[in-house]
């Protein structure tokens, strides 16, 4: 691929028949042969797409316990691949063009990563999308065993819909009369799928087709903990019930009680009863969902030898640490995040997590070292990005925050939070242009969105056009009236516009809705031109007592009030 203006001649089959990343994954292989060291460099989101790029590694089902993954990934992963694509093209003397075939019947994982590779193609890259391409030979039908590992695969690796079509595939082939196993495996696979692609409703129904088909204690134990699952934290949220998560839990719990093997009981038990301690955490009872935790890892430790399952006793250490930041214990907090991490180092939400304590804790260098961490491990965690983003930000640096932004935005385009601080940061440097463009790009998806159209309507106001601005910012506060920077931006604009009442009338609610000094000095100096001095004088007094004000704004106000004071005392 590296000869003048060459092509894949033969095409790279991306049929979903070949699995997730089909085509794409070895077209990154044969990129990742080429260019080793570059590689190594993206070396998480490779081994995910094309494991088969580290020897080392243990399938991902045959993992103890397997480590799922949230469904957003696979963007993260585009991401990271079209990253690594883009710098290999950059090197690339010739232009290149490779080709594509059978995309319209790709996996979605191909898909993604796809239009992330059209997103970033660079100059010296053509891509070929093809729907079409040579005859696919028909594939001898997989047995029933070869379908289950298929599946677990896929589940494990956290690529939801190709588990999804693989479980339904073997729910076809099966009956629970003629081969209940894999019936299970299939069903409560299909339902772990679908739970991750927030279809948490048909698999409600599935563990409850379980239970009627059958009375085997091993699968009614599992389903009735699925359920709470699903009660207590997949299903929408109208729909989700603390109280039926908590039966079905008890449920489970009552069933472990009668397996035979002692360790497998208290394995389930422990396990289960972490459901319980979520639930207690979450109505506020911490002193009980600490006991559960605790007791579950001093009966974990009596059936695990040394080094057994290490993120199994993790993942307790992690509830722990959640609920004692709930109580307000960092300290305890963050000495569980350290425990959890020395025995899981691989897992980015630890990190996340703990360095979110470090920032409350002031200590923003270890906090952007551990989003670090989480953005390498995840790979391209969005939430890393941006919380890092804001970290570079209150330390100056804005070229760094504002690269963490558009890195943010290039995975998760909708990721709101993201957009309105690269449209604020774009404002502060005084880039108009660019903070517009990003502002509109933002409302495509979401028009109403009340914090984008202040935003805009701010920069509509910078820019002169002070009708647009009034009717974004009346839009924004159509959308949430208790948005405290609408309703003092709206009043700046109608201020600018010789309204000075209805400046007052907006800053009067922004005051109501907020102790913010800056409200207070704007309706101060709204007062004063409509002669209302001892008002505007109490506005300037008050807005001085609010603490954390910045040197400027003090000056402003001493100043005010002092012009204040003159004038009625003259």
């Amino acid at each position: 691929m590296t000869g003048p203006s060459e092509t894949h001649e033969d095409g790279y089959d991306c049929h979903r028949d070949g699995g997730p990343y089909a085509g794409v994954a070895s077209f990154l292989t044969q990129v990742a042969a080429e260019r080793p060291r570059l590689a190594a460099r993206h070396r998480v989101e490779l081994h995910a797409i094309a494991p088969w790029l580290d020897r080392t590694a243990r399938p991902a089902a045959e993992e103890e316990p397997i480590r799922f993954h949230p469904a957003r990934r696979t963007a993260c992963l585009a991401y990271g691949a079209a990253e690594f694509v883009t710098a290999w093209a950059d090197t690339l003397r010739n232009p290149v063009t490779v080709r594509f075939d059978h995309v319209g019947d790709a996996d979605e994982t191909t898909r993604e990563l796809l239009d992330a590779l059209v997103r970033a193609e660079p100059s010296t890259l053509r891509l070929d999308l093809r729907d079409g391409g040579a005859p696919r030979r028909a594939a001898a039908e997989p047995t029933p065993e070869e379908t289950r590992r298929a599946l677990g695969d896929s589940l494990a690796r956290g690529f939801y819909h190709h588990a999804a079509r693989t479980a339904r595939r073997g729910r076809a082939t099966v009956t629970p009369d003629g081969d209940l196993r894999h019936w299970w495996a299939f069903t409560t696979g299909l339902a772990t799928a679908l739970a991750a692609l927030e279809q948490a409703e048909e698999a409600l129904d599935l563990y409850h087709e379980a239970r009627a088909v059958t009375d085997d204690p091993k699968i009614t134990t599992s389903a009735a903990y699925s359920t709470a699952m699903l009660y207590a934290r997949h299903l929408p949220t109208a729909e989700q019930d603390p109280g039926r998560a908590r039966h079905w839990l008890e449920r489970a719990l009552d069933l472990a009680a009668e397996l035979d093997d002692p360790r497998q009981r208290t394995l389930s038990t422990v396990f289960y009863e972490q459901g319980l301690a979520l639930l207690d955490a979450r109505d506020g009872e911490h002193a009980r969902a600490l006991r559960l935790i605790d007791d579950g890892l001093t009966r974990l430790a009596a059936v695990l030898g040394p080094g057994e399952r290490p993120q199994d006793l993790a993942r307790l250490r992690h509830n722990r640490a959640q609920v004692h930041l709930a109580m307000g214990d960092r300290d305890r907090a963050l000495a569980d995040l350290d425990t959890v991490i020395a025995h899981d180092p691989d897992n980015c939400e630890y990190y996340v997590d703990r360095a979110a304590l470090y920032r409350a804790a002031g200590r923003p260098r270890a906090a952007i070292e551990d989003y670090g961490t989480a953005i390498r491990l995840g790979p391209h965690l969005p939430e890393a990005y941006y919380n890092r983003a804001v970290l570079q930000q209150e330390r100056g640096r804005t070229a760094r925050a504002r690269a963490d932004l558009e890195r943010v935005l290039a995975i998760e385009p909708g990721h709101l939070d993201a957009r309105i601080a690269l449209v604020n940061l774009l404002v502060e440097r005084g880039a108009l242009d660019e903070a517009e463009a990003e502002a509109r790009a933002g409302l495509e998806p979401a028009p109403e969105d009340p914090a984008l159209l202040c935003t805009l309507g701010l920069i509509r106001a910078e820019r002169g056009d002070l009708t647009e601005a009034d009717d974004l910012l009346t839009r924004a506060l159509a959308g949430d009236a208790e948005l405290v920077e609408a309703w003092t931006n709206r009043a700046a604009v109608r201020f600018e516009r010789g309204d000075v009442a209805a400046a007052v009338t907006d800053l009067d609610r922004a005051v109501a809705l907020s102790a913010a000094p800056v409200p207070r000095y704007n309706r101060g100096k709204a007062l004063v031109r409509l002669g209302r001095l001892e008002e505007a004088a109490r506005d300037f007094a008050d807005a001085l007592t609010q603490p954390g004000l910045d040197r400027a704004l003090r000056r402003d106000l001493r100043a005010e009030l002092a012009r204040c004071r003159r004038a009625m005392a003259g």
